[in-house]
């Protein structure tokens, strides 16, 4: 194997680390001799939760940029090509390795930051998050090819409301729910899906209602309340699987810059996944933007902070990952 197949091989094996919708990981791989090719798996698509998909290709966004993080940190150029096939629609992008440069110390930092970034279910501190470092995290998302839109007051209360309408709604369909049942609960020795550790033993008190998974998990739950969280919309100017892939390009680089500075993040998209919420999430955005994800940012709970003497704050488990020979295939010999 050639040192730049093994460099391409390393970064999509890195890629595994990213964010996805109930952990589903709907992506693969295809490693050339200087081409990285990124495909959709629509068999971990949720067909009910995501009929169109713009959550699968938003995930698989997060799992380009932590494989664009991993070549950079290596010290490589490339470029990407976003679609780059009509014909093949599940071919989502293509990185194409230039030449060697100086290594990015930037991403040296996020790629050891890949590893401790989780999602934790429960209310964050009641520590308020700073203003700049809120900004901070909204550019970088901006930079990566999407927008984060800070909610007020009274833009969470309709929020709230949406959330729980959209939860509702998705609750009387027997589909949905046994989608929800196949992918949540139980030890997940798969690799995929959210375990029952990571769920929420009782539903934490919180001002916008976090994703109801049927059944109660076994992560210990604290009395706190998400009062000094902040609630934001991840939108983009349209609706269009170009954008989806970006917002999840952006999404992995707010939660890698978030995770730097202390701000725990937990993705909401009931409210994205219901048409009529969707709507009210677009009037929340004035209608400018198309939401694509609804985030919560609060203080995280320090290392330091975590004892045994709580554990209640004991750390959230990370979710599984699928063995890399499941989602990598090496072309070149």
């Amino acid at each position: 194997m050639s040192l730049a197949t093994s460099v391409l091989a390393v970064a999509a094996r890195t890629a595994g680390h990213a964010p996805s919708i109930h952990n589903t990981q709907p992506w693969r791989w295809r490693v050339g001799s200087q081409t990285l090719e990124l495909y959709a798996d629509r068999a971990r698509q949720l067909g009910v939760t995501d009929p169109f998909g713009r959550l699968l290709r938003l995930s698989c966004g997060a799992a380009l940029h932590h494989a664009l993080v991993a070549l950079a940190a290596e010290g490589w150029r490339f470029d990407v090509s976003r679609l780059p096939d009509p014909a093949d629609p599940d071919l989502l992008a293509r990185v194409a390795l230039a030449e060697p440069t100086a290594v990015d110390p930037s991403a040296v930092r996020l790629l050891q930051t890949m590893t401790v970034r989780h999602t934790d279910r429960r209310p964050p501190t009641d520590t308020p998050v700073d203003r700049d470092v809120l900004a901070r995290i909204g550019r970088v998302v901006h930079a990566a090819g999407a927008r984060l839109h800070m909610l007020d007051r009274e833009q969470v209360v309709d929020l709230a409301v949406a959330a729980a309408q959209a939860q509702a709604a998705e609750s009387f369909d027997p589909e949905y729910r046994a989608e929800l049942a196949y992918w949540a609960g139980g030890a997940r020795t798969e690799g995929t899906g959210v375990p029952s550790e990571a769920i929420p033993a009782s539903a934490p008190q919180t001002t916008v209602p976090g994703r109801d998974f049927g059944e109660p998990g076994t992560l210990p739950i604290s009395a706190g309340h998400d009062g000094a969280a902040v609630y934001a919309i991840l939108y983009g100017d349209d609706d269009r699987p170009d954008s989806w892939l970006r917002a999840g390009e952006g999404l992995s680089a707010g939660w890698l810059e978030a995770t730097e500075l202390g701000v725990s993040v937990l993705p909401l998209s009931a409210a994205v996944e219901v048409t009529r919420t969707r709507h009210v999430l677009r009037r929340l955005l004035s209608n400018i933007g198309y939401p694509y994800l609804v985030l919560r940012l609060g203080s995280a709970v320090a290392d330091g902070q975590r004892g045994n003497a709580d554990p209640d704050h004991a750390g959230a488990p990370p979710t599984p990952r699928l063995p890399a020979d499941q989602v990598v295939e090496v072309t070149e010999p």
